[in-house]
C-alpha cells in the first residue's frame, strides 16, 4: 500500500488541474483534434504517467514502481480494445468528428468514478475471500477464490479473444445497448444532433440529443472493457488499490489523445489483439498459480512490455494494403 500522503494529493492535484485545463481552456470549445493535437497531448500524458512512476520509485522503493509499470501498461494496451469499439459506435450513430472529443471527455470522467468502485471494491472483496491454509502439491497454500475466478476468466477471455470470440461486434447494433436504452427509457431522444448539446429544445420541449446517447454508449462500453482489465490488474498488486488506481486513472485519461493519433491508423496494428490475448492469458496463469508460484512484478512488466512490442513490430511488417474506409463526418 502507498504510504507517503503526498503522492496520493499529487496525484489528485495533477489530474484534477489537467481536466480543468482540458476542459475548459484547450478544448472550450468543440472541434475536430489535429494528429498534431494528439500528440501533443499523448506525449504529456505519458510523461505525466513515467514522471508520477518515478514519484513512486522515490518514495516506495522499486517493487512498488513495477507494480505501476506494469498496470499501466496492461490497461494502456488493453484499452487499444476500446479505440475499435469508439470508431464503431461513432460510425453507427454518425457523430461529426469535431463532437468526438466531448463525447471522449465526458465518457473518461465517468470512467474515473466507475474504476475507483471496481478497484477499491475488488481490493475489499479480495481480502474477505482467502480460505484457510491448505497443503496443495506439497505446499502450504492459502488460496483466495475471487483471484482464482479471475484468473480461471482472464485464461478464457484471452483464449476467446485470440481465436477471434469477438469478431461479430462489427455487426452491433449500438442502439440496442444498455446504455442506449437507459437514455431511451428516461428521455425522449431528437433524431438530429445540435451543436455539442446534451439537450435540446424541439415543439417547447426539452428532449435529449443523440449526443448524449453516444456518451452513455461510450460509458458503458468501458464498464464491459473494465471486466476485463480490471481483474488483469488485481494480478499485480492486489493488495494495494492505490497503486491500481493511480496506473489505471493515467493510463484512461490518456487514451483519449491516443484515440485522435492511432484512429486513422488502426487498421496498422492488427496482430495486436492477438499480443493482447497472449497478455490477458498470461495473467490468467500468473493469477491462478499465484499461490504456489509467484510471478515478480519485474518479471510480470518484462513479459508484457515483451509481448507488446512483439505483436507492434509484426503489425507493421504486415500492414494492410489498404485502410479502413474514412469517416464521412
Amino acid at each position: 500500500m502507498i504510504n507517503h500522503p503526498g503522492i496520493i494529493v499529487g496525484f489528485v492535484i495533477v489530474v484534477l488541474v489537467m481536466l480543468l485545463l482540458d476542459l475548459g481552456i484547450f478544448n472550450k470549445n468543440a472541434h475536430v483534434v489535429s494528429s498534431k493535437e494528439a500528440l501533443i497531448w499523448s506525449i504529456v500524458w505519458i510523461s505525466l504517467s513515467m514522471g508520477f512512476s518515478g514519484v513512486i520509485y522515490h518514495f516506495e522503493g522499486f517493487e512498488k514502481f513495477t507494480q505501476y509499470q506494469s498496470a499501466y501498461w496492461i490497461e494502456k494496451a488493453l484499452s487499444v480494445d476500446n479505440l475499435f469499439v469508439f470508431i464503431m459506435v461513432f460510425g453507427f450513430f454518425n457523430v461529426p468528428r469535431y463532437l468526438h472529443h466531448k463525447v471522449l471527455f465526458w465518457g473518461i470522467l465517468g470512467a474515473l468514478v466507475f474504476r475507483a468502485i471496481f478497484i477499491f471494491a475488488g481490493v475489499g472483496l479480495i481480502n474477505l475471500t482467502y480460505l484457510p491454509e491448505m497443503t496443495l502439491f506439497g505446499h502450504t497454500v492459502k488460496l483466495n477464490v475471487v483471484m482464482l475466478l479471475f484468473g480461471i476468466f482472464l485464461i478464457y477471455a484471452g483464449i476467446k479473444s485470440g481465436t477471434g470470440g469477438d469478431d461479430d461486434e462489427e455487426e452491433k447494433d449500438f442502439s440496442k445497448s444498455a446504455g442506449a436504452r437507459l437514455i431511451y427509457k428516461f428521455f425522449k431522444v431528437s433524431k438530429e444532433f445540435d451543436g455539442a448539446k446534451f439537450f435540446t429544445i424541439e415543439n417547447g420541449i426539452k428532449i435529449a440529443t443523440p449526443l448524449l446517447v453516444v456518451v452513455a454508449v461510450i460509458e458503458f462500453t468501458d464498464i464491459l472493457f473494465a471486466v476485463d482489465s480490471i481483474p488483469a490488474i488485481f494480478a499485480i498488486a492486489p493488495d494495494d488499490p492505490l497503486i491500481l488506481y493511480t496506473s489505471n486513472i493515467f493510463a484512461i485519461l490518456g487514451l483519449r489523445a491516443l484515440y485522435f493519433l492511432l484512429a486513422n491508423f488502426i487498421y496498422m496494428f492488427s496482430l495486436l489483439k492477438y499480443g493482447l490475448a497472449v497478455i490477458l492469458t498470461f495473467i490468467g496463469i500468473k493469477m491462478v498459480i499465484a499461490p504456489i508460484y509467484h510471478i515478480s512484478s519485474p518479471l510480470s512488466l518484462s513479459i508484457v512490455a515483451g509481448v507488446l512490442i512483439i505483436s507492434v513490430i509484426a503489425s507493421l511488417m504486415i500492414i494492410p494494403k489498404k485502410g479502413p474506409e474514412s469517416e464521412e463526418n
